[in-house]
């Protein structure tokens, strides 16, 4: 390294307070070098983009949702620290999680009666082809830091412009909970440190969100509850850290950043302070879990970060109508998750209500392996941020003709749907909320049922026997025609219900369609008397004794014949014509 291109290693280290072996500190030198040296490719990168049209001409300008990799991208990672199986180096920070002596949830000493008090901050990516203000593809699991370009990776002069189709999304969710699309809307500059963020500030929404106000209605034990919005605001994503020796940052050796979700379009849903209860707030994500999923505008998987949730907390006297000092719990990654920290956190709150402790403004995180909540900072307000307007990007306008057609794409939500299987299919509230929880099940139903009349026969198939084998429908190889026709084949007696379990079963095994399988391997059942009388003529002769015990009334044996029958005939014998025939041919 030249001595311009160079970093005092030693001071760096001292800076951050933590003890290095040679060996480590030699690796560190290694990656600074790599980090210093890919710093000089990307300055050096030739720019052949044109600058975006809003810069000139001061317009709106909304692109389409079509990727176009960097073209120089290849050039831009070809000396990234990531690929030469090491990690960008992000110095290590003295500190740790959770504070020492803090109170563990109990349950509250007697006295006052207390109440819990939430609100749900949920962020939900888009299923987007590309990012939110640059034409980056948005896949999931592709090599680090191969999605990005100069725009979402926060290089100097690089201009952002907006995504139609995220725009579009934005305004479904609002219309489908109800709420006010905002016609003029702004996108605010949120300002924080943090290495997985590389312009040091996130293109969010503040004063003039999207979506203003509205409602989702939740169902719990029988009674319909709605829990009002606050909002619903576009922002990017940032990148991804993956720490080692620590869990977080706080304490790590090291850490690797991954910009490819950096820029990945979210919608922030806020709900008022509206949930009473650990078990209202998981069934509000349940419900809204359904309802993005039911629109296509996000797939919902909590555990891959498609879905996060964040919960605000405070406890309060019963009768009271102040809201009390709130915490703010995070790293909830499932339903189970959010229940039970939500749990946790509102008998340590009220615990230390009933004890007189004072109770601060912060953030905790959940860990899931103790079953506790931990401190992580104390809490920051909006002010810390710095927001401004972004001078990068003009006011976003909604016209009312758009809002229109949007609404016009609408499908049915989930809680409707669930009572519509109820009422019309006499479906018991399990089985309809399944298939409110699973718009993928409900739309594969659908789609069956379209060419195949008997919804309930449809129903108990689907529960019992498809997602056994498989539960996530969108790797489903079986169509809902060939389901369709599957079973109709069972109902005319075709094939029997046995055979049509052992197909569906080959079906998954070989990836095979029902059909396919039944025409190629002759599954069609026997119903002709001869066949089915020479095979029960030969169980007869080969088991005497059984059919002797049969004539002298010990008539249970009859299930034993009737099962040798189905093996000689590979199980294509008709049953009950078997049961008719044996019992002729036994007097």
């Amino acid at each position: 390294m030249t001595e311009r291109a160079s970093i005092n290693l030693d001071n760096l280290i001292d800076l951050g307070s933590f003890e290095v072996s040679a060996a480590e500190k030699e690796q560190y030198g290694r990656e600074l070098a790599d980090f210093l040296e890919y710093a000089r490719v990307i300055n050096g990168a030739p720019q052949h983009l044109p600058p975006a049209s809003h810069a000139v001409e001061r317009e709106q300008l909304l692109r389409n949702d079509s990727a176009a990799p960097f073209p120089e991208r290849e050039a831009l990672m070809a000396n990234a620290p990531a690929l030469q199986g090491t990690s960008y180096l992000v110095p290590p920070l003295a500190g740790s999680t959770g504070a020492t002596g803090e109170r563990d949830a109990k349950a509250p000493r007697s006295g006052a009666a207390y109440e819990a008090v939430i609100g749900i901050e949920v962020h939900a990516q888009l299923n987007t082809e590309t990012k939110l203000f640059c034409s980056c593809p948005t896949r999931f699991g592709t090599r680090p830091n191969t999605n990005t370009c100069p725009v979402c990776s926060g290089q100097p002069g690089a201009l952002p412009v907006l995504n139609r189709e995220a725009v579009r999304m934005a305004v479904m969710a609002g219309l489908a909970m109800h709420c006010t699309v905002n016609r003029r809307s702004l996108f605010a500059r949120k300002n924080y440190f943090y290495p997985d963020l590389p312009k040091g500030y996130q293109i969010s929404q503040f004063e003039e969100p999207v979506c203003s106000g509205g409602f989702v209605e939740i169902e719990l034990n029988g009674a319909t509850k709605r829990v009002r919005l606050n909002r619903i605001h576009m922002e990017e994503d940032a990148g991804k850290m993956v720490h080692v020796g620590a869990p977080g940052i706080w304490g790590s050796k090291a850490s690797a950043v991954d910009y490819n979700r950096s820029s990945v379009p979210l919608v922030e849903i806020v709900t008022e302070p509206d949930i009473s209860s650990p078990a209202e707030a998981r069934e509000f994500m349940v419900m809204l879990r359904a309802i993005l999923v039911t629109l296509g505008i996000c797939n919902g998987n909590m555990e891959e970060g498609n879905l996060r949730c964040d919960a605000n907390i405070s406890v309060r006297e019963k009768g009271d109508t102040a809201l009390g000092v709130k915490v703010e719990i995070k790293n909830m990654n499932s339903l189970k998750a959010i229940e039970r920290a939500l749990a946790y956190e509102t008998e340590r709150l009220m615990r230390m209500k009933s004890e007189g402790a004072p109770i601060t403004q912060e953030t905790r995180l959940w860990d899931d392996s103790s079953q506790k909540t931990a401190l992580m900072r104390s809490k920051e307000e909006s002010h810390d941020y710095r927001y401004f307007p972004d001078p990068d990007l003009l006011p976003l306008e909604i016209t009312d003709d758009w809002i229109g057609q949007v609404r016009s794409t609408l499908p049915a939500m989930p809680l409707a749907r669930k009572v519509r299987y109820e009422k019309e299919y006499s479906f018991t509230e399990s089985e309809a909320r399944l298939f409110m929880m699973n718009p993928g099940y409900a739309d594969f139903f659908e789609k069956t049922l379209a060419s195949y009349g008997n919804a309930r026969n449809l129903a108990n198939w689907l529960i019992s026997e498809l997602l056994s084998h498989e539960d996530d429908f969108e790797k489903l190889h079986i169509t809902p025609e060939d389901f369709a026709l599957f079973l109709t084949k069972i109902d005319s007696g075709e094939i029997s219900g046995r055979q049509g379990k052992d197909i569906l079963r080959n079906a998954f095994t070989d990836r095979r369609g029902l059909i396919e399988i039944i025409e190629a391997e002759g599954h069609a059942q026997i119903t002709d008397r001869g066949p089915i009388e020479a095979a029960v003529d030969a169980v007869i002769a080969k088991f005497p004794g059984q059919a002797a015990e049969y004539r002298s009334g010990k008539t249970k044996v009859l299930g034993f014949l009737v099962g040798e029958v189905m093996k000689a005939t590979r199980g294509k014998a008709n049953p009950a014509m078997v049961n008719e025939v044996l019992r002729d041919r036994l007097g």
